[in-house]
């Protein structure tokens, strides 16, 4: 009887785990029906990358596939862990994003170091009109109530604090919100460096793309570079616009700069005229303060009180012409500033033939000005144009040095 009782209870206690366990997927469920995942990007386990962990989870895993595993080192079998497991996707698919790779500790939870790593991927720029990729989780939020309203939200950026939450803002409102806690791997901490987040923490990444390095454009933007493949451009200038004049040309900022920043002070107006490599062209101007994309460059408007500025990081993708435009009968000046590609550059020549055919000779080479976009030869003058361009000095070599045939002359 004793035996029937014990029987019966431990039924019960398997029967409780059960509807336990069913309880607790069926909830899950339901919050995995609610979730909304933007198809640009892949997410990883959990919707985000794992936090440091040991624990034996890792053993249910599905992507812990023990086929895929790197060569275990001298140094992870001396610390107890395991191999490297392989890297998964991707999070983004392009403008950069991170994946994870995962080990196990081997003796339980003694070993020293961490049992994630991650590196970067997918550093292929996205297509102009994707969009950023911030902003794209912002306005996934736009079809959830939100205290009992719908709101367009864009994204606020955060240069301390929390870079990497979801803060967004109303559209047209002075309400911002943390809409997640955490922004999702791949994300940029702030729009003007290539820092990423990762599980919520923002990491280094240097212009050669590498998580955890330090490496910075010089002010040409060339990665790591010394500043010789450009020039700074600066001054400033007075208007001469008027009722009958209403627009002047001010200064031509060409394809590839970087660094551009134009300001006028005075009533006048700024303009931009944009002209492609292809010839197309197109104006634009500015009414409002804020981000604008030309010709697949980012410009910023700033607006004040007869101040108006304009910022562009670069590289420009088209020429700008950059105009002042009448608006009422007052002195205005404009001051500019930015790094301009070299665009002329000296190209050795190949050596000329030589002055002998035998016997020992020389040979001399030259230079030629060449436009770096077209590869082709223009005269000096453009070259000459750049002081720090200076022309190299020919070179001299030997060259057919074996002697010549002996002459016999025949009686």
């Amino acid at each position: 009887m004793a035996k029937g009782n014990i029987t019966r209870r431990l039924w019960k206690v398997i029967w409780f785990a059960v509807i336990t366990i069913c309880v607790s997927l069926q909830t899950r469920a339901e919050q995995l029906q609610d979730a909304y995942f933007l198809p640009e990007f892949v997410l990883s386990p959990q919707g985000s990358f794992l936090e440091d962990t040991t624990g034996e989870q890792f053993l249910t895993y599905r992507y812990d596939d023990q086929t895929s595993r790197i060569t275990q080192s001298n140094e992870d079998k001396e610390g107890g862990w395991d191999a490297w497991g392989a890297w998964s996707d991707c999070s983004r698919t392009c403008g950069g994003g991170a994946s994870y790779s995962l080990r196990r500790c081997l003796n339980g939870r003694n070993c020293e170091g961490r049992n994630i790593r991650y590196k970067t991927c997918s550093n292929n720029d996205c297509p102009a009109d994707s969009g950023d990729f911030r902003a794209q989780q912002c306005s996934a939020y736009n079809d959830v109530k939100y205290q009992g309203h719908f709101y367009e939200w864009i994204p606020v950026f955060e240069d301390s604090g929390s870079p990497c939450a979801l803060k967004c803002q109303a559209l047209g409102k002075p309400l911002i919100v943390e809409l997640a806690p955490k922004v999702l791997d791949g994300t940029r901490c702030n729009p003007k460096s290539l820092d990423m987040c990762i599980s919520g923490i923002c990491q280094a990444v240097g212009c050669d793309r590498q998580l955890g390095s330090h490496a910075k454009e010089d002010n040409c933007g060339v990665c790591s570079g010394d500043g010789a493949t450009c020039r700074l451009v600066r001054g400033q200038a007075k208007t001469h616009v008027s009722s009958e004049k209403r627009e002047e040309t001010m200064i031509a900022v060409p394809h590839g700069s970087h660094s551009a920043r134009i300001t006028v002070k005075g009533p006048a107006h700024l303009v931009i005229e944009s002209k492609t490599l292809q010839g197309d062209t197109g104006e634009h101007s500015f009414n409002a303060p804020g981000m604008y994309i030309i010709e697949n460059t980012t410009v910023e408007f700033q607006k004040g009180s007869e101040r108006e500025t304009i910022k562009i990081p670069g590289p420009l993708g088209a020429d700008f012409i950059i105009k002042a435009r009448y608006t009422a009968p007052k002195d205005s000046v404009v001051q500019f500033f930015f790094y301009q590609p070299i665009s002329h550059q000296w190209r050795q020549t190949e050596f000329f033939p030589c002055t002998v055919t035998c016997g020992g000779g020389y040979q001399l080479n030259s230079a030629e000005c060449v436009d770096i976009r077209s590869k082709r030869v223009v005269p000096d003058q453009y070259c000459q144009y750049y002081p720090e361009n200076k022309k190299p000095k020919p070179k001299l070599k030997e060259c057919n040095m074996d002697p010549c045939p002996s002459r016999f002359v025949f009686q």
